[in-house]
């Protein structure tokens, strides 16, 4: 599978597969929701029209003569409509080498496209604005990939604790052992200010209600812009140590 997107500017020679689609009306209009773009933005829900159809791809001038001289591929193109007042509206055009023969086709490209992001914020927490792997000082291939392996775990959970800093409905346990709630309520009373907004809002056991005390933990204040990976990466190595310390404590048993 390969999937390649561009915005609405063409590159030179690409202004024939921009026009691919022009005059054809969508075969669906659909929705998705779009990730915040930095601090206060909590994202929009946008609503696309989509088209999609098969392309050919002619042979660059500098290619081999030995690649074909057209190249077919899919390409799906989804275009916002009614965006809010000052926000530039979404135009993808997706080329790609899967099926795109109908509009759930276009549906599913348009989806895989967009957990290509989740992977670069897997990236992000992975380096230098959540676990900096990349300062590792290990040489030796194999433990390389092993180190690897364990920070992917552990970037996917700083990505869940962001990702809960607003709220939601996923519990606790998607991160943590739920027999731990007790030990957890007690960092999170330890963690709570004076004001209302230095009170954990969210529901007891709720993945929120974690993600706002390891916010806490790294350094959050409850004001100004929401945590983000580097604050959730330390936040959560200062508040498994001290869950670690209360579990020896209390004896707390685990399954």
């Amino acid at each position: 599978m390969a999937i390649r997107a561009r915005h609405d500017r063409p590159l030179k020679g690409e202004s024939s597969l921009f026009k691919a689609f022009a005059g054809k009306p969508p075969l669906i209009v659909t929705e998705v929701k779009v990730a915040p773009h930095g601090p206060g933005d909590k994202g929009r829900i946008a609503k696309l029209a989509l088209r999609c159809g098969p392309v050919g791809i002619k042979r660059p001038g500098a290619a081999p003569r030995t690649d074909p001289k057209v190249l077919e591929l899919g390409l799906v193109e989804a275009i916002e409509y009614d965006a809010p007042d000052g926000v530039t509206p979404l135009l993808w055009r997706i080329v790609t080498t899967l099926p795109v023969g109908g509009a759930d086709d276009a549906r599913e490209v348009v989806r895989l496209y967009r957990l290509r992001w989740r992977i670069e914020e897997v990236f992000r927490a992975l380096k230098r604005d959540g676990l900096a792997l990349e300062e590792t000082q290990v040489q030796d291939a194999k433990h390389l990939f092993h180190l690897s392996a364990l920070a992917l775990g552990a970037a996917v959970r700083i990505i869940q604790l962001v990702d809960a800093r607003d709220g939601g409905k996923r519990p606790m346990s998607d991160v943590l052992d739920p027999q731990l709630q007790s030990a957890v309520a007690v960092l999170v009373k330890s963690r709570e200010g004076a004001t209302a907004r230095q009170q954990n809002p969210h529901p007891a056991g709720s993945l929120a209600w974690l993600s706002w005390v390891v916010a806490r933990y790294g350094g959050w204040n409850c004001y100004y812009k929401p945590p983000g990976p580097k604050t959730m990466a330390k936040g959560w190595e200062r508040f498994a140590a001290t869950l670690a310390g209360i579990v020896i404590a209390t004896d707390v048993v685990l399954p």
